[in-house]
């Protein structure tokens, strides 16, 4: 094979006259001439006739030399740019990938022998493989994917070429090195060629995977770092493509230390480029930020960080134009998602940050109705929304307790008054977010632009409530009508579509996005909405209830069929339940008579019992605990036939099996948290419950409180109590102990069992005896329990 390319470099250079007189007598011989002339409308009629002539001796030709003197003429006529389908695929049935790939190895391997010169080898190589990789069905062959680790070691400058025998005509200059070619040196046409195959491969569905794997980040890198042959005009704008698609995490986590090393040269370049060019580079560079969610960041990375910050600091403090300004708040965003305000600088220039983005929001938002903003405004006020949602943050954080274990946490110390100002310019911004929001109709409800929007209305909604009270009240029909029309079952259209294309983490919990976050985060406002009156209203006429059981279904269905590791906390659903919750206690009425809340029984009967088995799930346990004892408090008494001398006695009517399912656990779970401590000292909290104990210890106190309003109206719980070992255990602990870890939970305990104790004779005694024969426990602290004992 080597020496039929040899003898075919040899022989390259014949004329054009013996191709052609060879073609004619090949025509003359009775060849078929049938294919079709390629269409090549920017060629004249008679290049049109040679490129014919050396397509049909390509087609034709019996040996290498012919097959190399026909590519050689065509390339000469026609770039591969003009080159329709139908002459590519006669290309490559003359000479299939094998041929490009070989002249590649001779020019950089080189040979003795070989009569063309190593540039002229490349060029070929190169254009012939260009023109091949336009075509998509021989971009994706194979074959053509072998190339690129090649192509790649080209434009790296890995991969020096060859000068032997010929000297290129391209004049290259000599080398360090006595017979070879400094890839730094590699012809434009050839980088040209070499890009345009890997920016046709990356375009393809599975590019991005295949350039990936064969090392075309790392390569990229060194090409820009080593300033090879059009690294930046084209390497970079690679490079920004395969990073801000789905491959970027994983390209981040396979070559950190490169890409990094890439971002450092990238932040020294914009800190000494002039303003114009500073401006320009503000589009580009989020691309090559590291993603979120994605490795620790290092303190080089953290170094880099503030070095553009420095940057940005001169631009947003002087007059800019719409683009450019545009620019910068979209780079001070992704700054501010990547290591939070710690790093932007001092309050002052936070304020002016803030200040900025809120005002480009009201000017492009209190435009009459029926303006189209362009894609252009979308991506800028998309950024906008995520400066206010961090000065949100920010601005609410001022007074409370702040851990320096927790990263990006703000240090800008705002100032009271700068907090205030703050919060009265995301007011006037947001305020803008509702009036454009009220022009939604729900045929816009798949556009990703609006759910950026209601992104972060939702939360502002989640700080702050007390403004705009009426017209975020007035908004509601169209907050939960967008979080309904997402939470249906759809597949593949719209918003989810979207979603799941741009989604770069592959951490997210379910896997890919769904309509249920988009009720997530609509969730903490409603939980603070349904504390008021005015709008809970709203929602109740908007059976939001409803919504939220079917959320709480899903969510359940989902957990229940994992295990191990794979279980993890969604407070979403701990959310979900806190309303509800607000709902049970404010709207009885509406708890009796809605069909939901039976659904919602059923749920909590079925899931409870389970969690039992899932400790990182407690505070949901809790919850769902506390929940079904609210709803469990509101029913009427059951009794056994008897009248009242029935309930006196603790007997039961038709308790259903779900319900007594229900309130067995219930009872368990709420024997959980407190244990004896050393000695007759305090009882203590569980080790199970210690590291919840903040969230899950009002809920489990309010669900005794719960528990004694059932036992009012369902006498059986108390007997349940006793056959269930509840209160047996309850006693003793209380008899071991000197008293309660706080006084919350002994009034608690002291309410539930002053309630079972007016309830059931039998309970009563037991509890007597108990006070009698420990006269130093906690139970001698219950007051209000012992006077209903004497009574």
């Amino acid at each position: 094979m080597v020496r039929t390319l040899r003898m075919a470099e040899s022989e390259a250079f014949m004329s054009l006259e013996e191709v052609s007189t060879h073609s004619n007598c090949e025509e003359h011989s009775g060849a078929d001439d049938s294919s079709p002339v390629p269409d090549t409308n920017n060629l004249s009629a008679t290049q049109r006739e040679l490129l014919e002539r050396s397509l049909h001796a390509l087609t034709h030709a019996k040996n290498d030399s012919h097959i190399l003197a026909a590519l050689l003429l065509i390339t000469q006529l026609c770039p591969a740019s003009q080159l329709d389908k139908v002459t590519l695929h006669r290309i490559f049935e003359a000479v299939g990938f094998n041929l490009p790939a070989r002249l590649l190895v001779t020019a950089v391997r080189g040979s003795e022998g070989s009569e063309l010169p190593p540039a002229d080898l490349l060029s070929l190589g190169t254009a012939l493989l260009a023109g091949l990789s336009t075509d998509p069905d021989m971009a994706t062959h194979p074959q053509m994917l072998t190339t690129i680790p090649l192509l790649l070691g080209l434009l790296e400058g890995d991969m020096p070429v060859s000068k032997t025998q010929v000297q290129s005509k391209a004049g290259l200059r000599s080398g360090n090195e006595p017979g070879m070619v400094p890839a730094s040196n590699l012809d434009e046409a050839v980088a040209v060629d070499c890009y345009q195959v890997l920016k046709t491969v990356c375009a393809l569905p599975r590019g991005p995977d295949q350039l990936l794997a064969r090392g075309a980040v790392p390569a990229l890198c060194t090409a820009v770092f080593k300033k090879q042959t059009l690294s930046r005009e084209k390497g970079l704008p690679l490079l920004a493509h395969l990073l801000s698609g789905r491959v970027g995490q994983r390209a981040w986590k396979k070559h950190q230390p490169e890409l990094s090393s890439l971002l450092v040269g990238i932040a020294e370049d914009f800190s000494q480029a002039p303003e114009q060019d500073r401006l320009e580079m503000c589009s580009w560079i989020p691309q090559f930020l590291p993603p979120l969610g994605g490795e620790a960041h290092t303190q080089e990375l953290r170094d880099v960080v503030t070095r553009l910050w420095e940057t940005v600091h001169p631009m947003m403090q002087c007059k800019l134009g719409a683009q450019h300004l545009g620019q910068v708040l979209v780079l001070s965003a992704c700054l501010l998602d990547l290591s939070g305000w710690e790093p932007a600088g001092s309050p002052k220039f936070c304020c002016l940050l803030v200040n900025r983005a809120c005002v480009e929001v009201r000017m492009t938002l209190e435009e009459p109705p029926g303006t189209q903003l362009s894609l252009q405004q979308q991506q800028v006020l998309t950024a906008c929304f995520r400066i206010m949602e961090a000065a949100m943050e920010q601005a609410c954080s001022q007074g409370a307790s702040r851990s320096p274990a927790q990263p990006g946490t703000a240090i800008a110390e705002l100032s009271l008054q700068q907090s205030r100002q703050v919060l009265g310019v995301l007011e006037e911004a947001f305020s803008a977010v509702i009036y454009y929001l009220q022009q939604v109709n729900p045929s816009q409800y798949d556009d990703p632009f609006i759910f950026a929007t209601f992104r972060a209305l939702c939360v502002w909604l989640a700080e702050e409530t007390s403004c705009l009270k009426q017209e975020v009240t007035a908004l509601l029909p169209l907050l939960i009508g967008y979080a309904k029309h997402h939470l249906q079952e759809r597949k593949d259209e719209g918003l989810a579509d979207w979603m799941s294309e741009v989604s770069v983490n592959d951490s997210l919990q379910a896997g890919t996005w769904t309509g249920e976050d988009v009720l997530r985060y609509l969730l903490p406002a409603l939980c603070h909405l349904s504390a008021e009156e005015e709008p809970r209203k709203v929602l109740l006429s908007l059976d939001t209830p409803a919504l939220l059981v079917a959320f709480l279904t899903r969510g359940w269905t989902a957990l229940r069929t994992r295990s191990g590791k794979t279980v993890t906390r969604d407070p979403s659903l701990e959310t979900a339940c806190s309303t509800l919750l607000n709902f049970t206690v404010t709207e009885p009425d509406r708890v009796r008579t809605d069909t939901c809340f039976a659904s919602l029984e059923a749920l909590l009967s079925e899931a409870l019992p389970v969690l039992f088995y899932k400790p990182c799930l407690l505070v949901l346990a809790a919850n769902f605990c506390t929940l079904g004892l609210m709803i469990g408090r509101l029913k009427t008494t059951i009794t056994g036939g008897e009248g009242d001398h029935a309930a006196s006695m603790c007997t039961t009517g038709p308790v259903e099996s779900g319900q007594r399912q229900f309130f067995s656990a219930a009872l368990r779970f709420l024997l959980g948290p407190l244990q004896v401590g050393e000695g007759s000292g305090p009882a203590r909290v569980s080790p199970a419950w210690e590291q919840w104990w903040e969230e899950a210890g009002d809920l489990w106190r309010l669900g005794l409180q719960a528990l004694g309003g059932c036992v009012s109206t369902q006498p059986w719980i108390a007997t349940l109590s006793r056959e269930e070992g509840w209160l047996q255990d309850t006693l003793s602990l209380l008899e071991a102990s000197s008293s309660l870890p706080d006084p919350q939970s002994q009034e608690a305990l002291e309410e539930a069992l002053s309630t079972i104790a007016q309830k059931c004779p039998l309970c009563r005694q037991d509890i007597t005896a108990c006070m009698k024969r420990a006269d130093r426990s906690s139970l001698h602290h219950m007051a209000q329990l012992k006077r209903l004992l004497k009574d």
